[in-house]
């Protein structure tokens, strides 16, 4: 990646305001776009960093509506405990802002009046799936069912996020309401649509030619593959109670859909920012004179949202036609956890606020075993047994290792100043060879978003050190070349330093207290790799443990949380019958159900299932036989109210005519509990 701008306009995807995080939205988005910041800050670039809550999205509604409470109610909750888990971790935002802001709101419209007072809409009539029993409309991310492409059960009306398929709701096989679990029915509603085929040539230009080579092959072949079947027009509209209204008084009602006003919510909230802060936002977004002076846009996202920030936000920035396009959109793929996927609905997760209350001070621990194994180009797993050995053996043992002995050393020697170096001998040329090579290692890696990698390069730097300091000895030759020990401890502190820079994007706590522990400002990326950050005579402060060792038992009572979720979640459900045959109503209608009471019963003879049960119904008083006599004795049923089928034809049996059906509820071991009403009430009171 050329860096030639000054300007950066960074995004992370804006996480939905239901739930909190976990450690796969953190390894998906945020966590590489925060290393990719601070590296741009650390080369003095000026750069908007923007997030925030995605408070339009159907799965806030669906929780709201299942839970009995207002969207406002769940989106205030999470925005909350997110922004400040966010800042607990060391998420650099500039901006984490909200897209029921009203200025979130009026940016969304202008867009929306922008695009249809050029006539990039197209308004028609379609078929959309209705839930009568909700009485409503059903947006994409209401409706699940069968991928017609892979045949993966579960996926969404607007996407299959196994295959990555962009779909239509009435694509799916066997269509589900996620509200009422029922199938929906289709009824004519009016939207307007963006035409999304008239912009492929366009978007095949721009994308899969301007791209090829330059994006990660993840996502530039998902592109590809959705160019190559063909765009269709896709509704920018909604009927929903909830999100940005639609700004025309011919679709009153109507909301704005939520990827539309979605991407919308970064320049918003970069529109917020500026405010706050004295700047133009339009630097920011908006082509410039010059293009020279526009700004990089870059948009960190995961797999599942690759489709929107790719091909419909661009098009819809294209459209608009004064804002800048993404440079790159370095899309993650998905992280597993202990052998399974991530799962909110499951609990099987590592949520982000509980960790930071169970690991005080232990943030750059997973901000490093994360970034260790981030899903870059493929699916990758997290699991307790490898954050504790990337701690154990690579935080302490290495990094930590060789800090620790320098600054130690250091104060046994020289009360904490730098000692004044000498001569350099053969071996430190080769460290200091291997030690200016290191920074641009890094960043080259850094600007390809192979964070992985660079993360690895990084920690070479700090294996550099230790290894300089168990080569060469110094607490062995202090007695005999106290002059030799001068230049080793010199530039294992020169190597301390550089530590500090550049650790800074993936450690950034580590690297503040290093600073301190080394009593230096935080430089600038191009120091990095200098023997000359510390001068001779500077004093430096104690020692302290950048990191700690993480017992057994500490992650042992993780993995035991983990599979107590899992036992959990795999608990055996109770057995029930399969469903009957579909019934139409009229024949629901047909039954005539009441409330009786029991005024005798005996045994059926020769019948060890049978009571004979005299029942007054309110209309009549009737025999009826009832296979209760395993569970229930003549002289306990008298006096009962039972639910009784009254018109069920007579039937014959064991000499007997039953002339009704006492109703039951029976479980799949065969267990039997009477149906009877709450509290007494008359004979022949019907049952509906």
């Amino acid at each position: 990646m050329n860096l030639k701008n000054t300007k950066y306009t960074i995004t992370a995807a804006l996480p939905y305001a239901n739930g909190p995080l976990h450690i796969g939205h953190i390894a998906g988005a945020y966590l590489p776009a925060d290393i990719f910041v601070r590296y741009l800050r650390l080369r003095g670039k000026d750069v908007a960093f923007m997030c925030g809550s995605d408070e339009h999205g159907a799965a806030i509604t669906i929780r709201a509506k299942k839970e009995g409470i207002s969207p406002r109610e769940i989106i205030d909750k999470y925005h909350e405990l997110n922004k400040s888990t966010f800042e607990k971790f060391g998420i650099g935002f500039d901006m984490y802002h909200r897209t029921s802001a009203p200025i979130h709101h009026e940016l969304s419209q202008e867009f929306f009046t922008n695009l249809y007072d050029k006539g990039e809409f197209v308004e028609q009539e379609s078929e959309q799936y209705y839930d009568e029993e909700y009485n409503q409309f059903l947006a994409d991310r209401y409706i699940t069912g069968t991928c017609p492409k892979c045949g993966h059960d579960g996926a969404y009306g607007d996407q299959c996020e196994k295959c990555g398929s962009s779909l239509n709701s009435t694509d799916l096989i066997n269509p589900v309401s996620t509200l009422s679990g029922k199938k929906p029915e289709l009824r004519s509603t009016k939207h307007w649509f963006l035409p999304l085929d008239k912009y492929q040539e366009w978007l095949e230009k721009w994308l899969v030619e301007g791209k090829k080579g330059q994006w990660k092959s993840n996502v530039y072949g998902q592109c590809s593959s959705w160019l190559k079947a063909g765009l269709q027009p896709r509704a920018m509209t909604r009927d929903l109670d909830w999100g940005v209204d639609v700004p025309l008084k011919e679709a009153e009602g109507k909301k704005l859909y939520v990827w539309l006003d979605a991407p919308i919510g970064y320049i918003s909230a970069t529109k917020q920012w500026a405010l706050d802060n004295g700047k133009n936002w339009e630097d920011y977004w908006k082509k410039q004179d010059d293009p020279k002076n526009d700004s990089t846009l870059i948009h960190f996202i995961g797999k599942d949202n690759i489709v929107f920030h790719c091909i419909i936000f661009p098009a819809i920035l294209h459209a608009h036609g004064e804002y800048i396009l993404p440079e790159n959109v370095p899309a993650n793929e998905f992280l597993n956890l202990e052998g399974d996927k991530l799962s909110t609905s499951r609990n099987w997760a590592v949520w982000l606020h509980e960790y930071l209350e169970e690991f005080p001070g232990k943030e750059d621990v997973l901000r490093y075993a994360l970034a260790s194994t981030l899903p870059e180009t493929k699916d990758s797993e997290f699991t307790w047994k490898d954050f504790q050995t990337r701690n154990n053996s690579e935080l302490v043992g290495i990094f930590g290792n060789f800090i620790n002995r320098a600054l130690v050393l250091t104060h046994k020697y020289y009360d904490g100043k730098v000692p004044q170096r000498g001569e350099w001998f053969d071996y430190d040329e080769e460290i200091i060879q291997s030690l200016s090579t290191y920074p641009d290692l890094i960043e080259e890696k850094i600007t390809q978003y192979k964070f992985r990698e660079a993360l690895a390069h990084m920690m070479e730097f700090a294996r550099l050190g230790n290894k300089y300091l168990a080569d060469t000895e110094p607490w062995k030759l202090q007695k005999e070349n106290p002059e030799r020990v001068k230049t080793i401890m010199n530039l294992s502190l020169q190597i301390a330093a550089n530590l500090s820079i550049v650790c800074e994007p993936f450690l950034p706590f580590t690297a503040e207290k290093l600073r301190g522990m080394l009593n230096i400002k935080a430089y600038e990326w191009e120091k990095a790799g200098s023997v000359d950050l510390l001068e001779a005579d500077h004093t430096i402060n104690k020692a302290e443990l950048l990191f700690e060792k993480i017992e057994d038992e500490t992650v042992d009572a993780q993995v035991k949380k983990l599979e107590d979720t899992k036992k959990a979640n795999t608990a055996e459900k109770p057995k029930v019958e399969a469903m009957k045959a579909e019934i139409q109503f009229d024949d629901f209608m047909k039954m005539d159900m009441r409330i009786g009471t029991v005024i005798a019963a005996e045994k059926v003879k020769k019948s060890n299932k049978l009571l004979k049960l005299t029942i007054d119904t309110g209309l009549d008083k009737r025999t009826i036989l009832s296979g209760i006599a395993k569970h229930f004795s003549a002289e306990e049923m008298v006096g009962k109210q039972v639910t009784v089928l009254v018109n069920l034809a007579p039937r014959p049996m064991m000499g007997e005519v039953s002339e009704g059906m006492v109703l039951m509820a029976e479980d799949a071991e065969g267990n039997l509990q009477l149906l009877q009403p709450g509290n007494k009430v008359n004979p022949g009171s019907t049952v509906s």
